[in-house]
């Protein structure tokens, strides 16, 4: 019997190529949705800096996470190779305070991933509300919301069944759908002069801002949110386990989303502020590109543009529900989660995972809050991201990694890069996000989502418990089937 199935965990498949890990990622770009009314609120037109120095960033960090992913070609992307390399190898003890750490950055990171799902299924039924106005006659936006997201994941699980492969076909059919009228939206008001520079310039920054410590504190918050959205395309890492050549297909996944991302973000955020100005962007914080469609299309372009809009939500609730269930699959597979979530079906699909990252989204649509959910979600992620690259360092100068092969290089001294903006994520980012989250949603809600993101430390105890129970039960057995063939042999013996 091989040790996966002593283990109860299996493997996941190699069945892609990087253009089918890039086309799972394309949804990353849609994350700015939720925001992209929110950081005008704060900073006006510099949130367009602000996006363009976060996909900076994430630049910086996805090349310190390429690296690890080529290096632990097995681990599934961050949560994978985080829990790898802080875990201790042939450890003594009850509880490993480094495999404790691996796992609550994998929690916290699936836990980010995983809200995006009911975020945008909120958000889904919000604009099939718009869509079709008689809706609201029979359902609220609540309820529309929860159907929406019951109707979503169970068409997702059923696509999903079949394999990441198929996983990625619907990615490039909804690329195509939704990405593509994206850009001609956001390169159509520039060129029918619908883009007003002045309202850009001359609204760069809020007149009552300054150098304080309140702003301060904001602006690190402003960046975690920022994260929240454009760190997303390190996705494309997650599935090195199911990349046919991780040390090529990954950089290439990574770099190529990157690029797309960079110039999605910052020029969406200057579409809508350059054609509605600050004010107008702030009167429809949640959909403003619905009335930049009206100003450059009119009525037909604003039904397209919900239309688009809703497609393009899919495409992340999709990427964001492969996401999530790899990074609980990883963490069985690494003994930080009960084994029965490491199952796959003979597609190499983690089912149990994925069902269970539904369920605790079906138990997200019930608060029906987006401020709320995102509190949980941007303090975790962040979070993940600080000690993901902590662990880059760590892989980096401990010699148990030394020899490793490592078919992707970052450039040299990149560790001391790695560590700057872990610093950076972690605490002081970290701290912002929790101050602006508190002047947004209260201290309720944001000691709400701690209790989710601690939630993880009994699940852990309980998940060691069983670990241990099940090696002592196989060496019983080891023992009890060595015992039995020396038996045989002096019976053996005695009848000679």
């Amino acid at each position: 019997m091989s040790q996966d199935t002593l283990d109860g965990v299996d493997h996941l498949k190699r069945s892609i190529d990087w253009k089918q890990g890039l086309a799972i990622a394309l949804g990353v770009p849609l994350l700015i949705l939720p925001s992209l009314g929110y950081l005008p609120s704060y900073v006006a037109a510099a949130a367009i800096l602000i996006w363009g120095l976060s996909i900076l960033q994430t630049f910086f960090q996805n090349t310190a996470y390429a690296e690890l992913a080529t290096t632990f070609p097995e681990a599934s992307g961050l949560p994978g190779f985080v829990q790898h390399v802080f875990r201790t190898e042939n450890y003594k003890g009850k509880y490993d305070k480094g495999k404790l750490l691996g796992g609550s950055c994998a929690w916290f990171y699936a836990l980010a991933w995983s809200s995006v799902l009911s975020i945008f299924s909120i958000l889904v039924g919000g604009y099939l509300e718009a869509l079709f106005p008689s809706l609201a006659n029979h359902l609220t936006s609540y309820q529309l919301g929860l159907l929406s997201g019951v109707v979503i994941f169970t068409l997702l699980s059923v696509v999903n069944w079949f394999g990441l492969r198929d996983g990625a076909i619907l990615g490039y059919i909804l690329a195509a759908v939704s990405l593509i009228p994206l850009a001609v939206l956001t390169i159509a008001p520039f060129a029918t002069g619908h883009v007003d520079m002045a309202n850009i310039t001359g609204s760069w920054a809020p007149a009552d801002w300054s150098w304080n410590s309140h702003h301060i504190l904001i602006l690190f918050g402003l960046f975690a949110i920022a994260l929240w959205s454009t760190g997303g395309w390190e996705t494309a890492a997650i599935y090195a386990p199911e990349y046919k050549n991780p040390g090529r297909d990954v950089p290439k996944a990574l770099y190529t989303c990157g690029v797309i991302c960079f110039f999605s973000f910052v020029l969406v955020q200057a579409v809508v502020i350059g054609v509605l100005g600050v004010d107008g962007v702030q009167a429809e914080p949640i959909s403003p590109l619905v009335p930049v469609a009206h100003a450059v299309f009119g009525d037909a372009g604003t039904t397209i543009t919900i239309i688009m809009l809703i497609a393009a939500m899919i495409l992340i609730i999709q990427t964001a529900y492969l996401g999530s269930a790899r990074a609980l699959h990883s963490m069985a597979e690494e003994g930080n989660l009960p084994r029965v979530l490491g199952h796959t079906n003979r597609r190499g699909t983690p089912f149990i995972a994925m069902f269970a990252a539904a369920a605790f989204n079906l138990a997200l649509l019930f608060i029906g809050s987006i401020p709320a959910i995102l509190a949980a979600s941007a303090i975790g992620y962040t979070a993940a991201n600080g000690i993901g690259l902590f662990a880059y360092v760590k892989a980096k100068t401990n010699p148990a990694f030394a020899n490793l092969e490592r078919p992707f290089k970052a450039p040299k001294g990149w560790k001391w890069v790695a560590l700057a903006f872990g610093l950076f994520n972690l605490p002081l980012c970290v701290i912002g996000v929790v101050y602006l989250n508190s002047l947004e949603i209260g201290w309720t809600s944001t000691l709400l989502g701690f209790v989710v993101l601690a939630s993880f430390i009994p699940i852990w105890l309980y998940t060691q418990h069983e670990v241990r129970s099940r090696a002592e039960k196989e060496r019983r057995s080891a023992t009890n089937a060595a015992d039995d063939v020396i038996a045989t042999q002096q019976v053996d013996r005695s009848v000679i």
